[in-house]
């Protein structure tokens, strides 16, 4: 698309605005994050550290639980991110793939979850996850995510799989593959892009996740990054910023490295349904 010479300089300057809207809340909390508290007490919010200091990072993980609250959510991540990467691939096989006769029912049926809020089911998962005694356990963080997780990333790959000529299936079948060999090892592995887009997309949501966090979990041991923020609000409100900016730059960081390195996949796994290349 091309720009007359003023109108292109005006796309560029409102692009570079926005950029900076986007780009300076997240710098300014990272070199806050390097502040002593006397900084907090008397400069200006906005201004640049008297000083860098790693003070901050070394009490909120060694003082702090930070570390336990990060292993916590490395491990609902990973787990969470493998269910449903493993769900969905399959799922979405069997609906476009291995078509029957209620297949595009099913498929309709998966993508009405989208439309569930996750406040609705609060209240019936905490009673249910109470009978079966997994509250204050890293499961009942688990559970919910994938399920919720589960009706886009199923859109994705059956939107990818649309393209996917089945000539190639049944030759693998006449070569005397399986039906799981003809997945495993043909159709999966053509899915990169889309269990990259599927992983980075629901990665952010899973590692930032609160509300189930915040209801189901209430031993220190098993809480998760974000609700574990809320242990940096001291009595009456007080904060202590240094470490509170901190533990959030050390909270943002892996998903911004992750998006980052991805991020040419992602955007081809979102397109892979929109055209045949």
């Amino acid at each position: 698309m091309k720009f007359p010479g003023y109108s292109k300089a005006i796309f560029v300057i409102v692009s570079c605005v926005l950029l900076v809207v986007q780009v300076y809340p997240l710098v300014w909390v990272f070199i806050s994050s390097f502040k002593a508290p006397t900084d907090f007490a008397g400069n200006n919010p906005l201004s640049l550290p008297s000083r860098f200091t790693f003070e901050n990072y070394l009490s909120v993980w060694h003082k702090g639980n930070l570390g336990t609250y990060f292993s916590n959510s490395l491990i609902v991540a990973i787990t969470t991110i493998i269910l449903v990467i493993l769900f969905s691939a399959m799922a979405a096989f069997v609906i476009e793939k291995m078509t029957f006769k209620w297949s595009r029912g099913v498929l309709f049926l998966f993508l009405c979850g989208i439309m569930i809020p996750i406040q609705v089911v609060l209240i019936p998962l905490f009673i249910l996850y109470n009978k079966m005694g997994i509250i204050n356990t890293l499961t009942s963080l688990i559970l919910p995510q994938v399920g919720f997780a589960l009706p886009l990333s199923i859109y994705l790959f059956v939107s990818f799989y649309k393209y996917i000529s089945n000539e190639i299936m049944e030759a693998a079948v006449m070569d005397g593959c399986g039906i799981y060999q003809v997945f495993w090892r043909m159709i999966f592995p053509l899915s990169r892009n889309t269990i990259v887009t599927v992983i980075v997309m629901n990665l952010i949501f899973v590692w930032n996740e609160f509300i189930f966090a915040n209801t189901f979990i209430h031993d220190l041991k098993s809480r998760t990054l974000p609700v574990g923020l809320m242990d940096y609000i001291g009595q009456y409100g007080l904060t202590d910023w240094g470490a509170t900016f901190a533990a959030i730059s050390i909270t943002t960081i892996p998903t911004l490295l992750v998006y980052f390195i991805f991020n040419k996949s992602v955007i081809s796994g979102m397109t892979a349904g929109a055209t045949k290349g």
